[in-house]
């Protein structure tokens, strides 16, 4: 994190900066790095300005905020930052969850000629099904997989939110296949 001040009108003092970071400390939680953020500090008459532009990874953040004392401005503009940035990250993890559940919603499955395989050619697809993903733990998996037609099901772990596959092995045992990180 990179913090940049500029005061305009008087001078900037040590107390001022320091109040100033550890306000900007608090709302920087909810952005991604890269972040760079800049603090304009205006005195104009009884007025104090404070105005804070906060650029990261995914966007820019701004707020300018005006008062008679500088550290009430400068509350008052990292309330908003704050703000905007958890508005920010809540749509963007909103997005994410939606596009990959739309996105994992349905798997293609894909059967190949045996033959096809092995000749070093494109291998030939002589059956193309749609799988749908659905929310289960690993007993609600197993009972799918007892009524259903294939020997594996694709289920969505209910507790860690990750794809799972269950399937059944040659020894009628169940063999379990969960992503490793």
């Amino acid at each position: 994190m990179n913090i940049d001040y500029v005061a305009r009108h008087f001078q900037l003092d040590d107390a001022i900066r320091e109040y100033a970071d550890k306000k900007l400390d608090k709302a920087v939680k909810y952005l991604e790095e890269p972040i760079e953020i800049r603090v304009i500090l205006n005195e104009n008459k009884h007025r104090k300005i404070a105005e804070i532009h906060a650029t990261h990874k995914f966007g820019s953040l701004q707020a300018t905020e005006e008062t008679g004392d500088f550290r009430d401005a400068i509350n008052l503009a990292v309330d908003k930052i704050e703000k905007q940035a958890r508005r920010s990250r809540k749509k963007a993890k909103g997005k994410k969850r939606r596009g990959r559940r739309q996105e994992m919603e349905q798997w293609p499955l894909d059967v190949f000629a045996p033959e096809s395989v092995t000749m070093g050619e494109r291998p030939r697809i002589i059956e193309s099904t749609r799988l749908s993903i659905k929310p289960m733990n690993l007993e609600e998996a197993a009972f799918e997989l007892e009524s259903s037609e294939y020997q594996f099901v694709v289920f969505r772990d209910s507790e860690s939110d990750q794809v799972n596959v269950l399937y059944r092995r040659r020894d009628d045992n169940y063999g379990l296949i969960t992503p490793g990180l």
